[in-house]
């Protein structure tokens, strides 16, 4: 074990929703955001402002964080497929108190992962025979309360279900609204354990991941508010590689977490999906607020690291589509801050590429644990604390082939900052090239253009010196923990 900067170990609250695209934040330049206690966070510590998940689907890119590996490497590629030992068991091993209240989405959901207590919350919407069984915390509460869970089995009989774009109302009692329910219980246990270890507190905010599901009041908030316009033009989708247009289309055939995909929607069903998305985060926003609230409460706020980020974005509705499993910024461009007063510096905006689960590698690095041999996930630990470091020159990110991505056996992102490549496993001559310095909203694919050829060919080279790194690596890891 490595002694950590200050020679005391702080405790960590690693917040992390699902599904939170990083233009959600209004201390980050997004003003029709309505983020106070977000925004504390981002004043009082290290916003980095260039963070990419290692995989646009829940499973993979959960897996990848709490690992260190990317999904290839940790073997983890879809949804509901089993978890390697992650790195909660070094923290467990080295004396902190390990917690999770809210979605981890492990497989086996509940499986202990390293960590010594699971209140599993998992997603909102399991209606559906295509996903394993559970009756998770919520349900149980939902249940004892004399309640019915709104999911696709209870909202397909609404007349208005078709229309909807996902966007529902909550109309059961907020405190049993899935986000409030996991803040109240992450608040209570910080409210009653009697132990003074150091504790790793995972708090997995089922939200804002659909259906989009806001009471009322927070709908309200953005009734009038200035919201951005969709980006979405009819000229993209024939241009698509058909490996893009099949997850377009899959969406459009089938009800996936309780959104009927629309070919084509009016601008009002599209501002209501977003309005409903927003309030969603607002609502979480408020349970931040009272787990600040708790810590200060328990008297350990100035001893504690908050790290909040999301598994992976939302289309909503941006180039035509819905949710993720697709390369485009909304869907692997996450929120990442990191606050801890008087351990990193503070109202820093970091504006280098990082890669996901780096934030995973910093918690380790904060708590004074090693690393296992092998992985690909790097500290920021320097640059929290004003020490020479640099930024990753590219990130990747993969999607193998599943349940909505069903046309490409794997998906891969390499992107630099600049230039974005989107390349298929089994379909060498179809892909997607992105300028984002002259195309932020990646409007104008230049995979087939003369002009961009040398930065398609480095790109696609760098993608192949990476497979063989990762197999390299990650053999280590596995060696290591075997």
């Amino acid at each position: 074990m490595t002694e950590p900067a200050g020679g005391d170990r702080p405790n960590i609250v690693l917040v992390m929703t699902d599904q939170q695209r990083y233009d959600t934040i209004a201390a980050l330049g997004y003003p029709h955001m309505v983020t106070p206690h977000i925004d504390r966070l981002v004043r009082e510590g290290v916003a980095f402002v260039q963070a990419h998940v290692t995989a646009p689907s829940c499973t993979p890119s959960r897996a990848s964080f709490f690992t260190g590996l990317y999904p290839s490497g940790c073997g983890v590629l879809r949804n509901d497929e089993s978890w390697p030992r992650t790195w909660v068991e070094d923290l467990a091993a080295s004396g902190y108190r390990c917690i999770n209240v809210g979605k981890m989405h492990t497989s086996p959901y509940e499986e202990a992962t390293g960590f010594h207590e699971r209140h599993v919350v998992e997603n909102k919407d399991r209606g559906t025979p295509n996903v394993p069984y559970l009756l998770d915390n919520w349900d149980k509460a939902l249940h004892a309360s004399g309640l019915e869970k709104p999911d696709r089995r209870t909202l397909r009989n609404r007349p208005d279900y078709n229309e909807r774009l996902g966007a529902f109302e909550w109309t059961l009692p907020e405190r049993l609204h899935a986000d409030v329910f996991v803040g109240s219980v992450a608040t209570f246990w910080l409210d009653t354990y009697p132990g003074d270890e150091p504790f790793f507190l995972q708090v997995g905010f089922p939200g804002p991941h659909p259906p989009y599901d806001a009471p009322a009041r927070l709908l309200e908030v953005y009734a009038d508010a200035d919201i951005p316009e969709v980006n979405r033009h009819e000229s993209e989708f024939a241009a698509m590689p058909p490996q893009v247009q099949s997850v377009r289309r899959e969406h459009l055939e089938h009800d996936h977490d309780s959104i009927v995909h629309l070919e084509n929607p009016t601008a009002e069903q599209l501002r209501r999906q977003r309005v409903h998305y927003y309030a969603n985060i607002t609502l979480i926003d408020e349970q931040i607020g009272e787990l600040i609230s708790a810590l200060e409460r328990r008297g350990v706020l100035e001893d504690t690291v908050i790290m909040v980020t999301s598994d992976h974005g939302d289309a909503l509705g941006d180039h035509g589509l819905s949710q993720k499993w697709t390369m485009y910024e909304p869907a692997v461009h996450v929120p990442a801050i990191v606050h801890a007063p008087g351990r990193v510096r503070a109202g820093i905006t970091v504006p280098d590429l990082i890669s996901h689960f780096d934030l995973g590698a910093t918690i380790l690095d904060l708590a004074g644990v090693e690393q296992q041999p092998g992985v690909a996930a790097r500290s920021l630990r320097p640059v929290l604390q004003g020490e020479e470091w640099q930024g990753r020159d590219v990130v990747f990110a993969q999607q193998a082939r599943d349940g909505i991505q069903r046309d490409s056996e794997m998906m891969t992102m390499a992107f630099d900052g600049r230039w974005k490549l989107v390349s298929f496993s089994d379909s060498p001559d179809d892909g997607q090239l992105f300028d984002l310095e002259t195309d932020p909203h990646e409007r104008h694919d230049l995979w087939d253009d003369p002009s961009a050829a040398d930065q398609r060919t480095r790109l696609l080279d760098r993608i192949a010196t990476w497979h063989r790194d990762v197999l390299y690596s990650s053999r280590d890891w596995w060696r290591a923990v075997s």
